[in-house]
């Protein structure tokens, strides 16, 4: 099945149902989605080097345009070469080969990767900024300390989203922060999942 973000939020809330959501990147934006767009699904929300897109619209134009050509450009040399230059790319310097988790990446398809890019990229993706101050649930938003664009967005989130969202910056990490320092991330996101749930069973 292909579809947009919001279609895929949909697809995510119905599979999930009331729960505390968590995701990273791509996966941040979905469950970000539902969370405004279903709001009595989602417990409490956990953003990882995530965004709520990207608010100019000329900016919007210019990364759909690149995520087109980065879909053609996957469809022309397959996901093996696709997700060695990806990897290698600025944005996973800091993520040691051990650490990227390529059986996992490998259970992708060419196919499936495009049309993402193409329907669900961060320059097809609506801008959410002017909703996150809807977002009731509590919020964690965690960044890279060393993924300076995504620390700088994890604020301005926080900032939008208001009293009930929290912001963790974890240092020596870019931007696959989970994986690069799974302890450090582990250490922040479980207190927080506890006194949330712990919050939502108590209302």
């Amino acid at each position: 099945m292909v579809t947009d973000l919001a279609g895929g939020a949909r697809l995510l809330g119905t599979v999930g149902g009331r729960a505390s959501y968590l995701g990273y990147s791509m996966g941040a934006r979905l469950c970000l989605q539902l969370a405004l767009d279903e709001p009595s699904l989602v417990r409490s929300l956990v953003l990882v080097s995530g965004t709520a897109g990207i608010a100019d619209a000329e900016g919007r134009r210019r990364r759909r345009s690149a995520d087109d050509r980065l879909a053609t450009e996957l469809e022309q040399i397959g996901l093996e070469e696709f997700l060695r230059r990806w990897l290698a790319g600025p944005l996973f310097d800091s993520l040691e080969p051990a650490e990227a988790d390529l059986d996992a990446r490998r259970e992708n398809t060419a196919e499936g990767l495009a049309a993402s890019l193409r329907r669900a990229g961060t320059g097809a993706q609506e801008p959410l900024w002017s909703r996150l101050h809807g977002l009731a649930m509590p919020v964690l938003v965690v960044a890279g300390g060393k993924d300076v664009v995504f620390c700088d967005r994890a604020k301005a989130m926080v900032s939008a989203i208001g009293s009930n969202a929290e912001l963790a910056l974890i240092p020596d990490a870019g931007h696959a922060v989970h994986l690069e320092r799974p302890e450090a991330f582990l250490a922040v996101v479980e207190p927080f999942l506890t006194r949330s749930d712990a919050t939502a069973s108590d209302q």
